[in-house]
C-alpha cells in the first residue's frame, strides 16, 4: 500500500531539516551498517497518531551555488507538486515575510495540492507582531511551530494527517507496481521500452537523461501492471547540480510507491557502492526485489561466468539473499521476457499468507530440529505464531523472553519458513511478544 507523502519546501534556512529531523528522529528505525542509510537522508518514514508517512526534504541551494533563489524555489515547487499529497511551505518567523516567500506561494497556489503554510522560529508563547503579514499569502492560516525547541509540532502534524486524501492507501490490489531503479546510463528506459514494445521513454546515452519519474500502465497476460521508470540515481558527491538533487528525491519516492524494485546493475562495472544503497532503499522499504543485470552481452563469457557474478552479488548484496536475480540483454533482447515473470512472482510472494494452523506446525519441527537459545539456565520457548501482515509478510511469535531470541535462531526460524514457502524476492519481517502484550506494529 501506498503511503501518503508530505514535502517540506521553502528557502535556505527557514527550518526545514531540522523540521524533518525532529519528525523522523524517533520514529524511524536506522541500522548503521545498512546499505541505504546516509546521514543526510532526504526522505524517510514517518508517523502521526498510528498513521504513516512519508516524509521529504527538499533541501536548500548549496552555499557556494550560483543560482538565482526564485529558479530554486521553482524546482522545489515542481517536486512538491510531482510527488506529495501535502505541502508543507516553511517560513522564517524571526526574518519576517520576504519576495522569496510570495514568489514561492504563488507557484504553491497553483498546484491543486493542500499546501500549510509553516512560521517557524516562533520560540516563545508571545507572537510577534509580523507574524500576521504571513496572511498575505492566501494560503490559509499560518501556523506557529519552533522546530529546534519542539513547540507547536504535534498540532502542526495533526493538521497534516486531517488534509491526506481518503483512501490514499487504498489502491487496486491487482495492478502490480514496478519501479525499475539504478544508476544513470544502466538501461532502465530501454528495458522499459522493451518491455512495452515501443518507444514510450526517452533514451540517450547521456547519464541523467530522465529527471522525472515515469509512469506507464500496461496489461500481459490478463495482469495489469504499472512501470515506474524513475531518474538515475547517483552517488551524492556527483549531485552537484539542483535537478540532479530532485531527481533523487523523486526516484526514492517512486520507490515508495511500488510493490516491486527492479534493481539495475550494469554488468560491466559489477556491483557497485551505489548499487547496494540503491537496493538497500528497496529492502529498507519493505518492497519486492528482483535484481536485473543488464549488458551481459558485453561481458567476455567462459564456463562459469554467470555462477561467480551471482557469487559476487551474494558477497556483496548478503542483505538481499531472498532477491532472485535475472541476467539480460536490452540491447541484443536477451531474457527480457523473464523480467515480468519474475516481478509478478516477487508480488504473489509478498501477498501470501500462511495459515496459521500450518505456521505452527512448522515452528514445532524447527524447534524439534534444532533446540532454542538458552541464557543462565533459561531457555526460550516460543508458544505461539501467526502472520499478521502481507507487503511484507509480518510473523508474530509469543515467546516466554524476548532477550533469549538471537539474531541467529530468527534467522534460523526464517530459512525454515523460506524452505517451505519460498517467499523469494521479498523480505520477512518478525515481531516477537511476551504473553499480555499487544503486537507493536
Amino acid at each position: 500500500m501506498s503511503k501518503p507523502l508530505v514535502a517540506v519546501v521553502g528557502r535556505p534556512n527557514v527550518g526545514k531539516s531540522t523540521f524533518f529531523n525532529k519528525v523522523v528522529g524517533r520514529r524511524v528505525s536506522i541500522v548503521e551498517d545498512t546499505p541505504g542509510v546516509t546521514r543526510d537522508r532526504i526522505y524517510a518514514e514517518a508517523e502521526w497518531r498510528n498513521i504513516a508517512f512519508g516524509i521529504i526534504d527538499t533541501g536548500g541551494i548549496d552555499a557556494g551555488s550560483e543560482e538565482v533563489i526564485p529558479a530554486s524555489m521553482r524546482e522545489q515547487a515542481e517536486i512538491a507538486m510531482d510527488t506529495s499529497d501535502v505541502i508543507l511551505f516553511m517560513t522564517d518567523g524571526r526574518e519576517g515575510l520576504t519576495a522569496d516567500d510570495r514568489d514561492v506561494a504563488q507557484m504553491l497556489r497553483m498546484t491543486g495540492k493542500k499546501v500549510v503554510l509553516v512560521v517557524n522560529k516562533i520560540d516563545t508563547a508571545r507572537i510577534p507582531a509580523d507574524f500576521y503579514d504571513f496572511y498575505e499569502l492566501g494560503l490559509g492560516e499560518p501556523i506557529a511551530i519552533s522546530a529546534e525547541n519542539m513547540l507547536g509540532i504535534g498540532d502542526l502534524l495533526d493538521i497534516v494527517i486531517e488534509n491526506f486524501p481518503e483512501g490514499t492507501d487504498q489502491q487496486e490490489e491487482d495492478l502490480i507496481r514496478i519501479a525499475v531503479t539504478g544508476k544513470p546510463n544502466v538501461g532502465k528506459s530501454s528495458l522499459i521500452n522493451e518491455i512495452l514494445g515501443e518507444n514510450r521513454v526517452i533514451v540517450s546515452p547521456v547519464a541523467g537523461t530522465t529527471r522525472d519519474s515515469i509512469d506507464t500502465p500496461f496489461e500481459k497476460d490478463g495482469d495489469k501492471y504499472l512501470l515506474i521508470d524513475t531518474a538515475g540515481i547517483r552517488r551524492r558527491s556527483k549531485v552537484n547540480e539542483n535537478i540532479e538533487r530532485y531527481s533523487v528525491i523523486r526516484a526514492v519516492a517512486s520507490v515508495e510507491r511500488c510493490d516491486v524494485c527492479l534493481v539495475m546493475i550494469d554488468a560491466q562495472d559489477g556491483v557497485t557502492e551505489q548499487d547496494k544503497k540503491i537496493a538497500g532503499l528497496a529492502h529498507e522499504a519493505g518492497k519486492g526485489i528482483v535484481i536485473i543485470v543488464n549488458k551481459w552481452d558485453m561481458i567476455n563469457k567462459e564456463t562459469g561466468t554467470m555462477k561467480e557474478f551471482q557469487k559476487q552479488i551474494n558477497r556483496e548484496m548478503a542483505f538481499l539473499s531472498y532477491a532472485p536475480s535475472v541476467f539480460i540483454s536490452v540491447k541484443e533482447k536477451q531474457r527480457v521476457d523473464r523480467v515480468i515473470a519474475f516481478a509478478k512472482s516477487v508480488a504473489e510472494s509478498r501477498a501470501m499468507r500462511v495459515p496459521t494452523g500450518q505456521l505452527n506446525s512448522l515452528i514445532a519441527d524447527a524447534v524439534m530440529m534444532k533446540q532454542p537459545p538458552a541464557d543462565k539456565g533459561k531457555r526460550l520457548k516460543i508458544y505461539y505464531a501467526t502472520q499478521v501482515g502481507i507487503k511484507p509478510p509480518l510473523f508474530s511469535f509469543q515467546v516466554n523472553s524476548r532477550a533469549l531470541m538471537h539474531f541467529s535462531y530468527s534467522r534460523y526460524l526464517e530459512n525454515r519458513i523460506r524452505d517451505v514457502y519460498g517467499f523469494s524476492g521479498t523480505s520477512i519481517k518478525f515481531v516477537f511478544r511476551e504473553k499480555g502484550e499487544k503486537d507493536n506494529v
